[in-house]
């Protein structure tokens, strides 16, 4: 089967460091790390495993950093090369195996939950984080039945959704019900990362929240705030028309399109807030914002974030960031503003009193048609037109994609 795979050998990292820029194609020309391969399916780990046909695999901002080698070296050692990239999915299964249990059947539609923590890695006596449901901050990501990899799509043994089949452990399956569409289904695991940003820095209905950024992320966590019930008056900074609309769809009170206007007077202006020239350097908000979720995690988004937010104000990092440079911290200090990472997801989320896993929280709102994300799939692709895919992924503004998809 054809797969779209990832490999950080220094040869492969270092000519795509050099030339990518001004080549952006050979990023994914089978000369630097990413690259096209007709593949075996990778067989089940141990017993328990179950194998998964994929019908979508989504394409994430946090892949097209991988294969745009922005995504910062820290993760490589948590990492196994090479792997098949994709961990937004939606499929059905397609062999159990021999120890799988009773629970799933052939033909199921499910989608996955990504992580590869504690469990799906085959311990039964979970590490402290796995125990409390904080499955993101699993300390044995590189221990136990399989190879190295945060999540499904990072990890050699597992596959990914970039390809026709992969592997999956039963704890990160949900099924997917009659009533959720392809669509929906595909979309389950970035809302769920909506979620988890909005459950973590949940504002007070009387404040203004900021959300820097309408890409899938800035729209699944302004989605998740109204789903989730926020009233709070929420400002979006968005890129593109196409952004725009889709942000005032969601719920998003008012929303500045960066590329024709300056943010900064306008986030004074819509707070009450004055702007500041330093001597030298950029500048600074007076007032601002009680509330930032920064989904971007560019270097300028972040240090824009910072000067947004006033005194005492929050600010989330929902966007996958590289390595910092050029962002001005005083802010943190002069502020006292507190500083908050929303990475992937849970599954002691809470919510109106009671715990929920993020997957089992984001199907719950679909079936109750509480939202409805389905529209946010723009471009599809068979997995043989992935140059196009990537071309057309650096070039949002002109395509008007917000979430693409390799179809199977």
């Amino acid at each position: 089967m054809k797969a779209i795979l990832f490999d950080a050998a220094i040869p492969r990292y270092a000519l795509g460091l050099a030339l990518g820029r001004l080549f952006p194609p050979i990023l994914w020309s089978g000369l630097s790390c990413t690259y096209a391969a007709d593949v075996p399916e990778p067989p089940l780990p141990t017993p328990e495993w179950l194998r998964i046909r994929t019908r979508f695999g989504g394409i994430c901002g946090t892949d097209t950093g991988t294969i745009q080698l922005h995504t910062s070296p820290y993760y490589t050692p948590f990492s196994s090369f090479p792997f098949t990239l994709g961990h937004e999915t939606v499929g059905t299964i397609a062999a159990v195996g021999e120890q799988t249990g009773s629970g799933w059947r052939v033909g199921e539609r499910v989608t996955i939950d990504p992580l590869l923590w504690c469990g799906p890695r085959g311990f039964t006596e979970f590490c402290e984080y796995c125990t409390r449901g904080e499955i993101n901050q699993c300390l044995r990501i590189t221990q136990g039945d399989i190879a190295a990899g945060q999540l499904t799509g990072a990890c050699r043994d597992t596959g990914g959704s970039w390809s026709a089949s992969f592997v999956a452990h039963p704890s990160q399956l949900y099924r997917v019900p009659d009533s959720v569409s392809d669509e929906n289904a595909l979309l389950i695991e970035p809302f769920a990362v909506g979620i988890h940003a909005a459950l973590s820095g949940w504002p007070d209905d009387r404040h203004t929240v900021l959300i820097v950024g309408a890409g899938t992320i800035g729209l699944t966590t302004l989605a998740a705030l109204r789903a989730l019930g926020s009233l709070a008056r929420i400002l979006v900074l968005a890129r593109y028309p196409f952004q725009s609309q889709a942000a005032i769809r969601l719920g998003a009170d008012e929303v500045l399109e960066t590329r024709s206007a300056d943010p900064y007077p306008w986030v004074a202006e819509k707070t009450g807030g004055t702007v500041l020239q330093p001597i030298i350097g950029k500048r600074v908000l007076s007032g601002g914002v009680h509330h930032t979720f920064e989904c971007v995690g560019s270097d300028s988004a972040i240090d824009d974030a910072l000067r947004f937010t006033r005194s005492g104000g929050t600010v989330n990092l929902v966007g996958l960031p590289g390595i910092a440079r050029g962002i001005d911290w005083t802010a943190i200090f002069d502020q006292e503003l507190t500083v908050r990472a929303a990475n992937y997801y849970h599954h002691a989320e809470t919510w109106q009193g009671e715990r929920w896993k993020a997957f089992d929280l984001a199907i719950h709102l679909m079936v109750n048609e509480q939202v409805d994300l389905s529209w946010l799939i723009t471009h599809r692709y068979p997995i043989q037109d992935y140059a196009r895919a990537f071309q057309d992924a650096g070039r949002r503004g002109d395509t008007g994609m917000i979430k693409g998809v390799f179809t199977f």
